[in-house]
């Protein structure tokens, strides 16, 4: 049985930080407000690639139409991480959606959820348009 102490290495952190993002990017949870709501803290916050900043809610209320079903989803590459500090992870990597290609940063905080327990969610994102070739 693991500890708390162990259930929290650099490495668990990291792996559960990029979980959640990879699900977040994902169709499934993406047209599913409730199960992204899950993997969002309250205290979300986001300034995308647009520029535009958005909250928890917002964010929640325009996800599933952020994707069109014949539209090809984006690929992500260079994904990497690193514990910032307890509780806290930092993950960086790029998507790429045919020729747009979006440098993106996520922070993500480990914190309670509603059953008791603990849980990694998506605290800060962050996405820059990066230039092509």
């Amino acid at each position: 049985m693991a500890t708390a102490d162990s259930a929290h290495t650099p490495d668990r952190s990291v792996s559960a930080a990029i979980r959640g993002e990879l699900a977040l990017l994902g169709r499934e949870v993406r047209s599913a407000p409730d199960r992204a709501a899950r993997l969002l803290d309250p205290e979300f916050s986001e300034i995308g690639a647009s520029g535009r900043r958005w909250t928890r809610e917002a964010l929640l209320a325009a996800l599933p139409t952020f994707e069109a079903d014949d539209e090809p989803a984006a690929e992500v590459g260079e994904m990497s991480g690193r514990l910032l500090a307890p509780g806290w992870v930092q993950l960086r990597f790029t998507t790429v959606r045919g020729e747009r290609r979006v440098h993106r940063t996520s922070l993500w905080r480990l914190g309670e959820d509603t059953e008791g327990g603990e849980r990694w969610r998506l605290y800060h994102h962050q996405g820059t348009p990066a230039a092509t070739g």
